[in-house]
């Protein structure tokens, strides 16, 4: 195919990505995007939109297009790159195609490039058979997860929808993705109004969009499209509340601080640092948490030692690295230390696993299991158990009652959501 003359490619794609302008310019850029051919077009599940959308293909990966006017397709661009930056769940931009013409020298519209996120669908297709009321819940509460994300980093999305969201199962939740940043708008920080607009906006979209699900047959009878958008409300202050609010307390209650992250740490968040001020009558003292993003202990972890592992896995091993430190090497560096644990903790207890039980699962869950297994011998004794002795209680009595590879994998964006088992027969 000869590449089209004048066409104009944005992109931030390197080859190493291999989606670079070369690659791109072998796509039928002078042709309607509704008219692509069969062989440039993935087979792939497309959500409702505003615009057409397709995604193609393009050597070893899948790109979605979809065709817009030039401002909008290179504002979004530009929205989605500073959101891939701040590490927010949304899809990654690739390019911006503008100067496009068909063959008979018409202007065609601008095409805004965007890599297609693996395993994840739009909601009518994980909508494929009968809607539960509960499996709506858990996608609603990872929708409300995601829009807490959004506006902590000070995005307001201004059009908050199952359509503009993407799904992916991961473990038996759901982890939400934004996907349409067309409405969006990033400020240093959000008000009230404008956070509250955006949880409106998501009641009225979201009962629409179950109103016309129900249309089809494709929810239970017995779900109320009305009161069910009214969850992601409630789901989203609390959990906004939670991640932001002070807590007052009583200079003797400051166990309650750690009680306070441990809520955190359960919602996948956690808390790098506070301040703690007095009341003005000196009575009470106010707790100001400050949250880390979603990610944090996975990325510090995998630093100090090199295991790429998921958010509550690295939370709990950094915190045994932290224990280690402080019982054997008080003086040690810290990466010194991470890296004494490493070998001398970490990879002596995969060593240790039998290779009948090694399908078992991932090292890092073994680890964690492992601690928390001890944890439990420890309370019930009321003693130390030391950790070979807990390592032999546990492949002994817990490793060999599991399913092969049932490794548990938590999303940093799904944690605030309880695994849910899915019949083999439905697809919700």
């Amino acid at each position: 195919m000869t590449p089209q003359s004048g066409l104009d490619i944005t992109t931030s794609v390197g080859a190493d990505h291999g989606e670079g302008a070369s690659e791109l310019l072998r796509l039928p850029w002078d042709v309607p995007l509704e008219d692509w051919p069969e062989s440039a077009l993935a087979a792939l599940p497309r959500g409702l939109s505003r615009h057409v959308v397709r995604f193609a293909h393009l050597e070893g990966s899948v790109v979605a297009v979809k065709e817009t006017t030039e401002f909008t397709a290179r504002r979004e661009y530009q929205l989605l790159r500073r959101l891939e930056r701040l590490d927010v769940p949304c899809v990654e931009p690739v390019a911006v195609v503008a100067g496009r013409r068909a063959s008979d020298g018409e202007p065609l519209p601008t095409a805004l490039v965007t890599r297609h996120l693996r395993f994840s669908l739009p909601y009518r297709a994980v909508f494929s058979r009968r809607l539960h009321q509960d499996t709506l819940t858990r996608l609603i509460d990872a929708l409300a997860l995601l829009l807490v994300e959004l506006h902590l980093v000070g995005f307001y999305w201004g059009d908050v929808s199952l359509s503009n969201t993407l799904f992916r199962r991961d473990a038996g939740a759901f982890a939400a993705y934004l996907v349409d940043a067309e409405t969006g708008e990033l400020h240093p920080s959000l008000s009230r109004g404008q956070r509250e607009h955006d949880l409106e906006l998501a009641r009225v979209n979201i009962a629409g969009e179950l109103m016309d699900l129900m249309s089809g047959g494709l929810v239970d009878q017995d779900v109320d499209p009305v009161a069910t958008s009214e969850l992601i409300i409630d789901a989203y202050r609390r959990l906004w509340d939670e991640l932001t609010g002070d807590m007052s307390f009583r200079p003797g209650e400051r166990w309650r601080v750690e009680e306070r992250i441990r809520r955190l740490n359960s919602l996948g968040f956690d808390v790098e640092e506070y301040a703690i001020r007095t009341t003005e009558d000196g009575s009470r003292l106010v707790l100001q948490p400050k949250v880390v993003d979603p990610g944090h202990h996975q990325r510090r972890l995998l630093g100090l030692t090199g295991l790429d592992v998921q958010e509550n896995q690295a939370r709990r091993l950094l915190r045994d690295i932290d224990e280690y430190r402080a019982v054997n090497h008080p003086d040690m560096d810290e990466h010194e230390a991470a890296n004494r644990w490493l070998v001398e903790v970490f990879e002596l207890v995969s060593r240790a696993i039998p290779q009948e039980l090694s399908g078992k699962l991932e090292p890092a869950e073994v680890m964690h299991q492992l601690l928390e297994h001890r944890w439990y011998l420890s309370e019930n004794q009321s003693r130390s158990v030391p950790l070979p002795e807990a390592l032999e209680s546990y492949i002994e009595t817990v490793l060999p009652h599991r399913r092969d590879e049932d490794a548990v994998v938590l999303h940093p964006t799904t944690t605030m959501l309880k695994a849910v088992e899915l019949p083999s027969e439905n697809y919700d």
